[in-house]
């Protein structure tokens, strides 16, 4: 079992203004103060895209999705910066219904985004269909029903799901990093597409033992938020492994670092909300 009490003792511990502010959100629904939130919008461009790096001049479509999981787990994806993100993401949709990063970062951007790359293309088609997806069912939380699987973003994440589900193999495995399995699944089982998300959650299933706590946490909170059955297996699963890697200070490890294992501890959270 996830001993919360302890990882939440371990963000309050270790983590900056903002991560605590984001456990706040995540525990309680209390709102950050205006002036935090703006200081996690910072950086965003006029179009609507965040860079890659610090004073970049071209947006990325990963770190615009990376920024919008950050201002996720503080109530703002309702707030302008957010919406223009969004919208943004929906502006750089392919005609194939994909996203790939502008060639301008094909020097600077990681493999795993890297311009021109097949796996990298699916990456990221998976990631902002999911930021749309979210959005889409947030904006049906909050107003009128809007019947569009997808919400305001129906069309555009309709695009992108065919395109997920077109690259699928009969044993549900996907040409693309690890992650892009989990994003995929989260888009489709919004999309009403049942069975390509139950062959991506078998493949996910048979993966979990040498995922790391990192990529567990990622997992099972992309599959919260899109409202799968917090008694699924593959989240049971997930969960009981999160329980047996929790460290004895109530945090988990990153694949990135001890600098990020707040990040990883917020992710696991998101999880079992």
């Amino acid at each position: 079992m996830v001993d919360l009490n302890a990882a939440v003792g371990f963000v309050v511990a270790h983590g900056d203004v903002v991560d605590r502010a984001r456990l706040s959100w995540l525990r309680t629904g209390t709102a950050p103060p205006p002036d935090l939130l703006d200081s996690a919008e910072t950086g965003q461009l006029p179009e609507g895209g965040w860079p890659a790096v610090r004073d970049g001049a071209t947006a990325s479509v990963e770190a615009t999705c990376f920024r919008l999981t950050e201002l996720d787990d503080l109530g703002a994806l309702g707030r302008p910066a957010a919406r223009r993100a969004l919208d943004w993401l929906v502006a750089r949709q392919l005609p194939d219904g994909c996203w790939e990063e502008d060639p301008a970062l094909a020097d600077a951007a990681p493999e795993w985004a890297r311009p021109g790359d097949p796996e990298a293309r699916l990456y990221l088609t998976a990631d902002a269909a999911f930021w749309l997806t979210v959005a889409g069912l947030d904006a049906r939380a909050a107003g009128p029903l809007d019947d569009r699987v997808g919400g305001a973003y129906a069309g555009v994440v309709q695009a992108a799901a065919q395109a997920l589900a077109g690259r699928l193999a009969p044993d549900g495995s996907w040409p693309s990093y690890l992650a892009a399995g989990w994003l995929s699944a989260a888009v489709l089982h919004r999309q009403r597409m049942v069975d390509e998300a139950a062959r991506i959650r078998a493949a996910l299933a048979e993966r979990l033992p040498e995922m790391s706590p990192a990529d567990v946490a990622w997992m099972a909170a992309t599959l919260r938020r899109v409202g799968l059955d917090d008694l699924d297996w593959l989240l049971v699963a997930a969960r009981r492994r999160l329980g047996e890697t929790q460290r004895a200070d109530g945090g988990w490890e990153s694949d990135d670092g001890h600098h990020f294992d707040v990040h990883t501890t917020l992710a696991v959270l998101r999880a079992c909300r």
